[in-house]
C-alpha cells in the first residue's frame, strides 16, 4: 500500500477563500443543501457546493498518470466509487482506448447531469454495500468520497472496494497535518463526516484489510 499523489494536479488548480466560505453564508445551511447532493451542491452558488460543475478536461491528466501507473490497457474494467458526474470515468476512455468503465454515486442528480458518452456506465447506490462481484474489477478509485462518510459506513465501503477490487486500487481522501490545514478543512468542507489525520487514515485502511494505494487532500 503505497501513498501516490494524482489529485494535486487538479485540486492545485482552484483557489480558496477560507474566511469568506463561513462569513458570506451561515455555514450550518450550506451544509444541509450540500448534503442532499441535489442542484445545489453540483451546479448552485459556489458558497453550498461546486458552484457549476462542467466538464473542461481538467481529468483527463489524473486519468492519463493512473493509466500509466497501474499499466492500464483496452478491455480492463475500472470502477469509480462516487463518480459524481463521470467526468473521471469519461477521461479514461479518452487515456486508454477500449476500458470498460463503471460509475456508482448516490445522487441521482449528478448521475442525469453526467457526460452522456458514459451515463449508462453509473449506477445509483452507495459505498457501503456495492452492487458488484469479488474481484471484478481491474482497477477500483474512489476520490474525494469517502471522507463524506460516519465511521459505520466507512468501515463497509473500504471493506467492498476491497472485495470488488483485484490487486490495484486508489483512494484519495481529505486530511490534514496541522492546526492551520485542520482549521482550514473545517472552514472549507461541506459534507465532510471523517476528519482524520493521515495516521488516523492508516488506522482505517489497516483495520479494514483494505491493501491498495491512497492519497490525500490538504488545504494549504
Amino acid at each position: 500500500m503505497a501513498e501516490l499523489d494524482f489529485i494535486s494536479l487538479v485540486h492545485k488548480q482552484t483557489s480558496r477563500d477560507y474566511v469568506a466560505r463561513v462569513t458570506e453564508y451561515p455555514k450550518a445551511k450550506a451544509a444541509e443543501k450540500a448534503k442532499l447532493w441535489d442542484y445545489d451542491y453540483w451546479d448552485g452558488n459556489r458558497l453550498t457546493g461546486y458552484g457549476g460543475m462542467k466538464y473542461d478536461g481538467r481529468w483527463l491528466k489524473v486519468a492519463r498518470a493512473m493509466a500509466a501507473h497501474y499499466g492500464l490497457k483496452a478491455g480492463d474494467r475500472i470502477l469509480d466509487v462516487g463518480c459524481g458526474k463521470g467526468y473521471l470515468l469519461y477521461d479514461f476512455t479518452l487515456a486508454v482506448p477500449g476500458v470498460e468503465v463503471v460509475g456508482l454515486d448516490i445522487s441521482s442528480y449528478a448521475i442525469s447531469d453526467s457526460k452522456k458518452e458514459i451515463r449508462n456506465a453509473i449506477v445509483e447506490g452507495h459505498a457501503r454495500k456495492l452492487p458488484f462481484e469479488d474481484n471484478s474489477f481491474d482497477l477500483v478509485v474512489s476520490i474525494n468520497t469517502l471522507h463524506n462518510l460516519p465511521c459505520y459506513d466507512l468501515d463497509l465501503a473500504l471493506r467492498e472496494i476491497e472485495r470488488v477490487g483485484k490487486d490495484k486500487k486508489f483512494i484519495c481522501v481529505e486530511s490534514y497535518r496541522n492546526e492551520s490545514e485542520k482549521a482550514n478543512l473545517l472552514y472549507w468542507q461541506l459534507t465532510c463526516e471523517a476528519f482524520n489525520t493521515p495516521e488516523e487514515w492508516d488506522w482505517w485502511f489497516k483495520q479494514t484489510g483494505y491493501t491498495g494505494d491512497h492519497g490525500y487532500i490538504y488545504f494549504e
